[in-house]
């Protein structure tokens, strides 16, 4: 036994010596590696080594990031789970997506990823148009091989989808996400999957049972199973924060039939001034409940233990619809801390766990923040530092 344990550590000691001991050659190829997805050519090895023995990490990271796979695989299967309830990365490309690459791309600051007017297309020709009633456009792309990287262009949600400025919100806004989160139920998936995508947080764990409970809906028992310390002890912890935010979707519906992989079909109802049907279903299970008469919202997390998500208090805390709801999220702490937490995790293949590893992300953080939200620097960044010694 104490000779296999000797080996073993022989092994490893000199795995770890060789990680010690990577030069300019051995950096580059893990650095092109860990952000295009794919090896490296001999020149943009070369060309990558050369910078590093230089000491010029960012032009050498820079050879990675203009890469044709970074954009094309490793950025859509990133953003991919976000965009439906399933998680999953296998997807078909959607506009969700493919605005989030575009935003990568040009250095779109992303703290306007949440309530901005925009989206991409491709120009690429003999494609399906945009369509808000389908995905055909984004779909075909993908399958006939576009390359997004030069091929996405810039435009906006209301002047392809046709719907008011106002009631964009950016990626929460764009076709996948509202045919995968406002389909049925009663909208609260739009908030709880927008939570979990960008500021890294389920409903377990910001609940918060000192909220008021006076906003939650009547479709909430607060005796589930005839026993209300459930209610009390369970239920208003998530709700009580959840249903104040939630009212700014009052006016969406999507209209469709469910698949699950942001293919729905349909497309989305949005009625300005007119909450949707779906904000008053199973009023009998509370009637004394809070009935929804408008898109207005209220953060009640600016208060108590979810102040810790670090929201911005040049802001009001309150609004009206998807739009400034947006802002207030894109704009908080957790939501530039997320986006650093996620890349480090998929650039250095593991989640930080050292404190040096904490340091790595809270500097990328606050890099993100004072750069202009710039999502390729977080990339860089996290190579960088995870590209060996």
């Amino acid at each position: 036994m104490n000779a296999k344990i000797s080996l073993v550590s022989a092994v490893v000691a000199v795995l770890c010596a060789g990680q010690a001991l990577a030069g300019p050659n051995e950096q580059a190829k893990r650095m092109f590696d860990r952000i295009a997805g794919v090896p490296p050519s001999s020149t943009e090895l070369t060309t990558m080594a050369g910078y590093l023995t230089s000491g010029d990490t960012t032009d050498a990271v820079n050879v990675a990031l203009n890469a044709a796979p970074f954009y094309n695989t490793v950025l859509k299967n990133f953003a991919m789970p976000w965009t439906n309830r399933d998680q999953t990365t296998f997807a078909p490309l959607n506009d969700y997506v493919a605005t989030f690459i575009g935003m990568v791309r040009d250095d779109i600051p992303f703290n306007t990823a949440l309530s901005a007017d925009i989206l991409y297309i491709s120009n690429a020709p003999g494609l399906p148009a945009p369509s808000a009633a389908n995905n055909s456009h984004y779909a075909t792309a993908e399958s006939t091989g576009v390359n997004l990287q030069t091929t996405l262009v810039q435009t906006t949600q209301s002047g392809v989808y046709a719907i008011p400025t106002t009631a964009t919100a950016g990626l929460m806004t764009t076709r996948a996400s509202t045919s995968s989160f406002f389909i049925n139920g009663t909208n609260r998936a739009m908030f709880r999957f927008t939570l979990i995508a960008h500021l890294c947080n389920d409903l377990p764990t910001v609940s918060d049972i000192s909220r008021p409970p006076d906003r939650i809906r009547q479709d909430v028992s607060r005796s589930p199973g005839g026993d209300s310390r459930v209610f009390l002890n369970s239920c208003i912890g998530c709700h009580s924060g959840m249903d104040p935010m939630a009212q700014a979707f009052a006016y969406y519906n999507f209209v469709g039939v469910a698949v699950g992989d942001g293919t729905n079909t349909g497309s989305l109802s949005y009625t300005e001034g007119v909450t949707q049907a779906k904000y008053h279903i199973n009023t009998g299970n509370f009637p004394q409940g809070f009935v929804t008469p408008d898109d207005s919202w209220s953060n009640r997390w600016r208060t108590g233990p979810n102040s810790a998500l670090g929201w911005n208090a040049s802001l009001p805390g309150s609004g009206t619809g998807a739009k400034s709801l947006g802002q207030e999220l894109e704009s908080s702490q957790a939501f530039a801390q997320c986006q650093a937490q996620k890349v480090f995790q998929a650039v250095c293949y593991r989640a930080p766990s050292s404190a040096a590893d904490v340091s790595q992300v809270n500097t990328m953080t606050s890099t993100f923040q004072a750069g202009g939200y710039k999502y390729k620097q977080l990339f860089a960044s996290a190579a960088v530092y995870c590209m060996g010694n």
